[in-house]
């Protein structure tokens, strides 16, 4: 008996949910660039977010968020959609304007997204 192996590779979407001009989006983008790069099943989109009706309607807690296939891994339960800066915790506890690349890893490999191994 002859086994067949097949590997089934599932897309990852990830958008990325920002005000105009908000500068910690491109540092997010910056660093999923990084994790995502040559991995053709992982697309990273921008949107952006202009009113509140918009933040609420895509699930926007704040500029920027991160959604994996429509759905935000950092968002803490009882917040409403903002158009505003948001802030997240980095590994040193202190706050900063996009997720730390170790905390992107981790929700990412609980998504599922196959990552390469540099930052």
């Amino acid at each position: 008996m002859r086994v067949i192996r097949t590997e089934v590779t599932v897309a990852t979407e990830l958008t990325v949910l920002a005000v105009p001009d908000c500068p910690n989006a491109s540092v997010l983008q910056r660093r999923l660039a990084g994790l995502v790069a040559g991995r053709p099943d992982v697309t990273v989109t921008r949107r952006d977010i202009t009113d509140l009706a918009e933040a609420a309607r895509w699930g926007m807690h704040g500029s920027p968020t991160l959604l994996i296939d429509g759905r935000d891994p950092f968002a803490v339960p009882g917040t409403t959609p903002a158009v505003a800066c948001r802030l997240y915790p980095d590994e040193n506890g202190r706050r900063d304007g996009a997720p730390a690349v170790s905390a992107l890893r981790q929700v990412l490999e609980q998504a599922g997204a196959r990552l390469n191994a540099a930052e």
